[in-house]
This record gives C-alpha cells, sequence and structure tokens, in this order.
C-alpha cells in the first residue's frame, strides 16, 4: 500500500495503474447524480474510492475481507477527516439486504483473488435494485499472456491466453498465501450475462503520455502497446422495461 500511497492517494478513485480517474472517466455517472443514491464498494482495500466518493456526497459504504486492509481504511478516515462506513465482510456473502444499493464496484479487488466468479455476480445482483449499475475493474486478461516483467521481456508471449490455471504462491509448509485467477474477456461476459447482468460497456484504458510509474509489471513500454486494465459495465435490468 505504501508504495502506492502518493499514486493512489488518501481520497481519490483511481481505475487501475493507467491512471484513470473516475472523476473525468465518470463511469458510475456524474457524482451529483449519484448524491442520495446508496453506493457498495467490495474489495475496497484502504476505501481511497469510497472516500472520494462520500467527499462528493454520496452515500457509500466500503468492504473488505481482510482485516488489515479495513484497519488501514479506519486510519485513513481519521486522517483525512472522511468517515466511510467499513465492514469486514466476503464478497461471496454479502451483510446486506436485497436490492439494497444502487451502485456496486470494485477497483481490481474481490474478482481476480475468488475461485468463484459467479458466487460474486449472484451477490452482487442480489444487492443491486433493478436498474442499478455494476462496474468492476481487472487487470486486462491479455496480461496473463505475457511475463509480468516492465520492460522488453514483458513484451513477448510466454504462454497461451486461454490457460486458465491460477497464479499460486505458497509458504514452505504448502499454504497458499496469494492467488489470482484469470479470465478471457469472454469469460467475464459470459459471468456477468449468467448472473442476469446486460453488459453496457468495455472500457480499455490507454497508457497516459504523461505516467511515467513503473512498478511491478506495470511501465510507460508496456502500457504504450498492451492493454493493461478491463473495465466492465453492467446494468442489472429493471423488472419492467
Amino acid at each position: 500500500m505504501d508504495e502506492h500511497r502518493a499514486f493512489l492517494g488518501d481520497a481519490d478513485f483511481v481505475w487501475g495503474p493507467e491512471g484513470l480517474r473516475e472523476a473525468d472517466a465518470r463511469l458510475l455517472g456524474d457524482i451529483r447524480d449519484l448524491s442520495g443514491q446508496k453506493v457498495l464498494e467490495i474489495g475496497s482495500g484502504a476505501a481511497q474510492c469510497s472516500r472520494w466518493l462520500a467527499a462528493g456526497g454520496c452515500d457509500v459504504v466500503a468492504t473488505d475481507v481482510s482485516a488489515t486492509m479495513i484497519e488501514q481504511a479506519r486510519l485513513l478516515n481519521e486522517r483525512t477527516g472522511v468517515n466511510v462506513p467499513l465492514v469486514a465482510a466476503d464478497a461471496r456473502d454479502l451483510p446486506f439486504g436485497d436490492a439494497a444499493f444502487d451502485v456496486v464496484f470494485t477497483a481490481y479487488g474481490a474478482i481476480p483473488f475468488v475461485a468463484e466468479l459467479d458466487a460474486i455476480h449472484a451477490e452482487v445482483a442480489r444487492v443491486l435494485r433493478p436498474g442499478g449499475r455494476w462496474v468492476f475493474s481487472v487487470t486486462h486478461p491479455i496480461r496473463w499472456a505475457f511475463p509480468d516483467a516492465p520492460g522488453e521481456p514483458g513484451l513477448t508471449v510466454s504462454k497461451s491466453y486461454f490457460d486458465r490455471a491460477p497464479y499460486i504462491e505458497t509458504d514452505p509448509s504448502g499454504n497458499v498465501t496469494y492467488a489470482e485467477y484469470h479470465r478471457t474477456i469472454g469469460d467475464h461476459v459470459a459471468a456477468l450475462v449468467a448472473a442476469g447482468f446486460a453488459l453496457t460497456g468495455i472500457i480499455e484504458p490507454e497508457w497516459p503520455t504523461d505516467n511515467t510509474n513503473v512498478w511491478g509489471g506495470w511501465s510507460p513500454l508496456r502500457g504504450k502497446v498492451l492493454p493493461g486494465t478491463a473495465i466492465f459495465q453492467a446494468v442489472r435490468p429493471s423488472l419492467v422495461e
């Protein structure tokens, strides 16, 4: 978190490493129109995105499965004076009633780290009112075909795009300490449709020329020629069209 603090800010809404901000993209809608609506962030991390929405007058709740991240979010609430409600919750089992929210979103949260993608979409569909929006960003699926390297080696395909084997890290005892799951663009679309959503957009942000950050496999070199983030916009259809 400290590595990205200057980039993410304490109360800012960034969709991915390219630096696309909700203030500019308005993928959830104009923040003035969100006033009075119920908004839920899942996999919120330290809740920077929710804090930005709250500062703009939105009624927002942030959730994360990690107690450590919830504590970091609480500390940032105190530091910024923007008090976002925080709930420790698994995105596959949200502690909210049916149709409780108008908008649900996550920026690189929950989805890449859970094997049961259908369970997340089902829960989001349950807590969204008819006509509500579901927007999420993930590492662009094409990146899985390339090595996670910021330099020239990261521009050469090293595995099949269709290889859905997850990336797993374990400790010396063999316990899983980190897992990330690959889905193709088609997998994401199919999962949304299966959960009853109507896909309204897929955004692939380009890497801006003024973004000189290099971390992990992210870099201007790769960003110039390879999409790094995919953002999916969907709507839970109204009961009566």
